[in-house]
């Protein structure tokens, strides 16, 4: 039995059919990048993503055939609201990047509710003030999943899955389940009304009727969650990191919710890795804000590089960087430290530093960054992660997985897919339909395209590394001083 999978990332949406036997076929993509009106702005035209979401879904289905369930994954936290009547939006969506309401939050920190700019709920009281300042008006919020169900059933569902419902910053998790928090709607004057009901990632919540056949909506998952199912890290203990333009390292704590209350002592925050039947799965998530935007950097902004594949091939032409350090804070660190003014720091540099010294400082400065995260997990959560599990565009370098091998000083195992998410919300969808008989099951799915070992490194070399970091940090204290 085949699924089709609509995947809708940051920049582009894509849908696939996938295969009983896990292959691919009927792969469509459009790209499709946000807007940035103003700086900290991060804008997208919600009826475009729900217009191009179907023109692709049904020409995979024209090209594959009919499927027996549908698979959504998504863009986590960015925000929609439309009027529940017309099904149109009532302002821009808003991605999970955007800032604007970075001023809202610290206040929040007043009345003692802690939630990021990132997250949904201050996106969410933003743009109800701009449609709807008086709350009468009957309008609908919603997650990226939540609006393609929406998109997908003629409007009939208007629902969120636990994934998504857990990372928008409205939820607390009672004794009978994840709910809205009543704390945090009072405080943004957000209605109950608006919101939608949080069902299962794994189940059939509605028929896909906008498409031929109407195939069931069976599996939903966001889009670092999708990633950890689609490579088969179902198990307390295993755990992937996905090298985008970020970098996300998420590990299954299998039936136990991690000891995390918000962020962890080691910087992570605790997930809902999936729902099914009303019973979740937890994990725990790491986060480091750039990865392959640092190789992009190369290219775009310093012409050091023509493309991205040629990192690799200019990294490969010295044995290493001659204690040259680059510390990739772009954007700020992440986990451990969440220091949001720490900048980008290139040091240890000579008059023999060259151009492939400098290339494979980027790569192996993302790679330590990479050992930060599992550190960080393994100590917020006291689980051991043995075997780290990889995908995204940079696990296509065979240079810096080396590199990650390294610096982690564990066995690397590269995704077959390059983006694995979308092989995830398959499963979800397959699992609850019976291609597979149980989400435990998935393990034994995991088939990497090959496994790269770690070698010994200099003692003192994550030392050395960690000194970089500290002298990264702090560079605009005004930023540094901000914690959400």
């Amino acid at each position: 039995m085949s699924q089709l999978v609509i995947d809708v990332g940051t920049s582009g949406l894509r849908t696939l059919v996938l295969r009983p036997d896990g292959s691919i076929t009927a792969e469509h993509y459009a790209r499709m990048l946000p807007t940035s009106p103003f700086q900290g702005a991060v804008e997208f035209d919600a009826a475009a993503m729900a217009s191009t979401a179907l023109d692709l879904a049904r020409r995979s289905l024209a090209e594959a055939g009919a499927v027996h369930a549908v698979g959504i994954t998504n863009q986590r936290a960015s925000t929609i609201l439309w009027d529940r009547s017309t099904g149109i939006p009532v302002g821009p969506g808003i991605g999970w990047q955007d800032l604007r309401t970075a001023g809202m939050c610290l206040m929040l920190r007043a009345q003692n509710i802690r939630v990021a700019p990132n997250a949904s709920a201050t996106k969410l009281w933003y743009l109800l003030d701009l449609a709807d300042s008086s709350r009468s008006r009957d309008l609908c919020f919603g997650t990226v999943d939540s609006w393609m169900v929406w998109t997908l059933s003629g409007g009939s569902q208007h629902i969120i899955d636990a994934t998504n419902a857990a990372v928008t910053g409205m939820t607390e998790l009672t004794d009978s389940g994840l709910r809205w928090d009543p704390a945090v709607l009072q405080a943004l004057n957000i209605p109950v009304s608006c919101l939608p009901q949080i069902v299962d990632s794994c189940g059939v919540v509605a028929a896909a009727a906008a498409l031929p056949g109407a195939p069931p909506i069976a599996g939903i998952a966001g889009d670092q969650q999708a990633s950890l199912i689609g490579q088969g890290c179902v198990r307390a203990g295993m755990a992937k990191i996905t090298f985008g333009t970020g970098g996300m390292l998420d590990v299954c704590t299998g039936s136990k919710r991690p000891d995390i209350v918000g962020r962890g002592a080691a910087g992570t925050f605790p997930i809902v890795a999936w729902q099914r039947d009303g019973v979740r799965a937890w994990g725990a998530e790491a986060i480091m804000l750039s990865a392959g935007t640092c190789v992009e950097w190369l290219r775009d902004d310093l012409g050091v590089i023509a493309n991205a594949a040629e990192s690799a091939d200019v990294a490969a032409q010295c044995e290493s960087t001659g204690d040259v350090w680059f510390v990739p804070a772009l954007l700020g660190l992440g986990a451990p430290v969440w220091d949001y003014g720490a900048r980008g720091t290139l040091v240890g540099m000579t008059r023999g530093s060259g151009r492939p010294e400098i290339v494979r400082a980027v790569l192996e400065g993302v790679a330590h960054r990479a050992a930060d995260l599992v550190e960080a997990a393994e100590s917020d959560t006291g689980l051991s992660i043995g075997t780290l599990r990889v995908d995204g565009g940079m696990s296509a370098n065979a240079v810096f997985v080396q590199a990650v091998a390294d610096a982690t000083q564990r066995v690397v195992e590269v995704s077959p897919v390059i983006e694995a998410t979308a092989v995830g919300a398959g499963f979800l969808a397959g699992v609850a339909i019976g291609t597979w008989s149980s989400i435990d099951d998935l393990a034994a799915t995991w088939q990497p395209s090959h496994r790269v070992e770690p070698r010994a490194v200099p003692s003192g070399q994550r030392q050395r590394w960690v000194a970089a970091r500290e002298r990264s940090a702090g560079w605009l204290p005004d930023l540094s001083a901000i914690d959400f």
